[in-house]
């Protein structure tokens, strides 16, 4: 039975998504660089330091990693902090709340580094659900490498066989994967670019599962 549920964050509990586009896009113009986006699309599910790196090596950029990861870091807490319109992913919380309620255990496995973290569980009050958060900025690489979930997964009360990664995107989704964690993939307006055809439960909507569809999930 599963006893240990693995959120993501970023496209499954709050849509931070056009706030991250529009810091990086605004960096971007600053750098002088045009990104596609199809090569801004493949960056999803990484952590901000991965993004830059590629970014400096696809572009040769002589900027410092750091030095762009906290110029990226301001615009993004800068547009957060002024969009009033930032809201939680559709029926997400009544799942959270399902699953604390029944005694699931709760955890976070984000790339978002721990500041992005802060900021939406602060906003939201999220930290009353979740025992352990994971940021993926203490990771050397990102998903889909599985070190993250791999880590998750060594939080739980339980063998990682009794846990589950909820994801809605392809780097996720792969990562939760090569973890061997079963995957429920999230597909929405959100992850229409994302392949999701290797999760093992695929979802539309979170009325969709609770408590006691997912503890038999596996």
């Amino acid at each position: 039975m599963i006893k240990t549920v693995i959120f993501d964050m970023d496209g499954v509990i709050v849509d931070t998504e056009p706030v991250h586009k529009y810091a990086y896009y605004q960096h971007f113009n600053e750098l002088g660089i045009e990104v596609s986006e199809q090569l801004y699309a493949s960056f999803t599910g990484n952590s901000t330091r991965n993004v830059f790196q590629r970014i400096k090596d696809t572009f040769n950029l002589n900027h410092d990693v750091e030095e762009l990861i906290l110029r990226k870091r301001h615009l993004f807490n800068e547009a957060f902090d002024t969009k009033p319109d930032l809201e939680l992913i559709e029926g997400v919380h009544k799942l959270i709340k399902n699953l604390h309620e029944n005694g699931m255990q709760l955890i976070l496995a984000s790339s978002a580094s721990k500041s992005t973290i802060n900021r939406v569980f602060t906003r939201f009050d999220l930290y009353q659900y979740f025992t352990h958060t994971v940021s993926g900025e203490d990771f050397p690489k990102s998903k889909p490498d599985p070190a993250i979930f791999l880590h998750a997964a060594s939080l739980s009360v339980a063998p990682k066989e009794h846990c589950i990664v909820i994801e809605d995107s392809t780097n996720g989704v792969k990562a939760a994967k090569a973890a061997d964690i079963y995957c429920i993939g999230y597909h929405s307006d959100n992850s229409k670019h994302q392949d999701l055809s290797l999760a093992d439960y695929l979802i539309h909507d979170f009325e969709e599962i609770d408590f006691e569809k997912i503890k038999r999930l596996v």
